[in-house]
């Protein structure tokens, strides 16, 4: 007697979508990337106007900003990476700069009230799962943000 063939679990598929370009390190370039990115999102299901797609505008215009305005370095580029992987949309911005670090996730401070400017990376850290800075080899850093999926 053959003893029975071993039952096979079945795994669902991943897709995982990816989006990658670089732009000019200009205000201009940070406003297309964030509209290429959101215009991309909308393609791959994630409705222009829902939770998600809201998160993803106020992370990428935060970081492409910062990345232009602290990251930039005369003639070269900043990139963009966007993923999205099941229930998970992860944003990376990578600049030239790497001696320019933003602070560590959990250790940026509020601004004091009358100042223009500072309160970016806290938008970032109150609407993502998770977010860190890393360097970027040869060269540079990347901030990365991760957001979930809202159905």
């Amino acid at each position: 007697m053959t003893p029975p063939p071993a039952q096979r679990t079945r795994q669902m598929p991943v897709t995982v979508r990816v989006f990658s370009q670089q732009f000019r390190s200009t205000p201009r370039g940070a406003r297309l990337a964030r509209c290429l990115a959101l215009h991309e999102l909308h393609t791959w299901g994630v409705p222009a106007g829902g939770d998600t797609s809201d998160a993803a505008a106020l992370v990428l215009a935060e970081l492409t900003a910062n990345a232009v305005t602290h990251g930039r370095v005369p003639g070269r580029n900043f990139e963009l990476v966007v993923t999205l992987t099941g229930d998970v949309l992860r944003i990376e911005v990578s600049d030239t700069r790497g001696e320019r670090r933003p602070p560590a996730p959990g250790t940026v401070t509020a601004p004091a009230p009358l100042d223009d400017t500072g309160r970016g990376l806290l938008l970032v850290q109150a609407v993502a799962a998770r977010w860190e800075v890393r360097d970027r080899p040869p060269l540079g850093k990347t901030v990365a943000a991760e957001l979930p999926v809202q159905p």
